[in-house]
């Protein structure tokens, strides 16, 4: 029987259509190969590459987007805090009112009464305040954060800076805790408190510290003036009434006093550095009062400017000199025992040299009375070396 004839007709276009199909899916599988192939191999060249430049060990970190968001939280937080803390040590300072006999011996009148700030600094009612806030004044009544009046009277003032101590009978009081003002930096959060106006008390202010090693001549508002050195400058408001409060930092810790405003300027204020007032509160627990060394001149810090106006031979040093004419060295002082003259220019006190971030007085005040220094000058066009004895101001 005869085998059938199995006849296939190809389409040729459609054979075409498979083959293409066909062809397109083989190169799309090799280059799925390739692609992993190549993937495999850089893998391992990128683990070869950071093995070798040893990062595998990096870890990875979160950037906060909401960055300035926490920053001011924290700093508003950080202000509460630091007031809260010091506020119940911060007192207001008034002068009792007293009544004096007119010229005329008619009636009497009423003498003014001064309104300051204060801090205390012991438990049992040790206060530190402005010299200015009491001179003139003995009878004071000191106000705490809660509203009790003390009577409080003058018991030290500072021979060199704007500082006095009061004392008020009491106990268990809340203590201002003094930091170390050598550590600030321009540019540093500060917060003051004082008794603003003498009517609102504890009002608090917060600024940045604008300058360091400033020098200012504050008026009493007597006609009574006093330069003053190395002091703090910030733009933190200190409103009348404020002398005498203290200068915070964002840990609550008292850098400064606040002591002076420039009326004729925003926002400046001078504060005395609490490592100053440390000075003073140590001299006072050692000896019943503030003792300073001193030397016995006047002289003015030289710039680069008094240099050349003055055609000195030196840009930096304290030139030996009275402002009123005169001799600039004190009869019987140090500096005369010494041999300092008119027109020296001490360049530098043992191994500090004097310039603007060193005033003289600021670091004649880190020594103590009695101790023996060198003091460096240049007279003449030539350098020589004195050595000084330290007296004491204050007795």
């Amino acid at each position: 029987m005869p085998k059938p004839e199995i006849k296939i007709k190809l389409d040729g276009k459609k054979l075409g259509i498979w083959a293409a199909k066909g062809l397109s899916v083989i190169l799309i599988s090799a280059i799925g190969v390739l692609f992993v192939l190549y993937f495999l191999s850089a893998t391992q060249t990128g683990e070869r590459i950071r093995t070798s430049l040893g990062l595998n060990n990096l870890k990875t970190f979160t950037i906060n987007t909401t960055n300035n968001e926490t920053i001011n939280v924290q700093e508003s937080s950080a202000v509460i805090d630091a007031s809260k803390a010091v506020s119940p040590a911060v007192v207001s300072v008034t002068s009792k009112a007293t009544s004096v006999q007119n010229v005329f011996g008619f009636g009497v009148i009423q003498a003014p009464t001064v309104s300051g700030t204060g801090m205390i600094l012991t438990s049992d009612g040790l206060i530190a305040t402005n010299k200015h806030v009491v001179t003139g004044n003995t009878n004071f009544v000191v106000t705490t954060s809660d509203g009790t009046n003390y009577d409080a009277t003058v018991v030290a003032t500072d021979p060199v800076t704007d500082i006095a101590f009061l004392k008020v009978t009491a106990h268990g009081l809340p203590v201002a805790n003094l930091g170390d003002s050598g550590s600030l930096q321009v540019g540093q959060w500060v917060i003051a408190i004082g008794n603003a106006l003498g009517q609102f008390q504890n009002t608090v202010t917060s600024g940045v510290v604008s300058g360091l090693n400033r020098t200012a001549t504050p008026s009493d508002g007597n006609g009574n003036t006093e330069t003053l050195e190395g002091l703090i400058q910030t733009d933190a408001a200190i409103n009348p009434g404020n002398s005498g409060g203290p200068l915070l930092n964002l840990q609550g810790q008292v850098v400064g006093i606040n002591t002076a405003i420039a009326g004729d300027a925003q926002n400046l204020g001078f504060v005395i550095p609490s490592n100053v007032l440390k000075q003073s509160l140590d001299s006072y627990t050692k000896n019943g009062k503030i003792l300073r060394p001193y030397i016995g001149v006047q002289y003015e810090t030289i710039t680069s400017t008094v240099a050349k106006s003055l055609s000195l031979p030196a840009n930096n040093g304290a030139l030996v000199t009275a402002s009123g004419g005169g001799s600039a060295i004190s009869a019987n002082s140090p500096a005369a025992t010494a041999g300092l003259q008119n027109n020296d220019i001490i360049t530098k006190v043992n191994s500090t040299n004097i310039d603007q971030n060193n005033p003289l007085s600021i670091v004649i005040q880190s020594f103590n009375p009695g101790d023996k220094i060198s003091i460096t000058i240049l007279r003449g066009g030539k350098s020589q070396t004195l050595s000084l004895t330290l007296g004491t101001l204050g007795n």
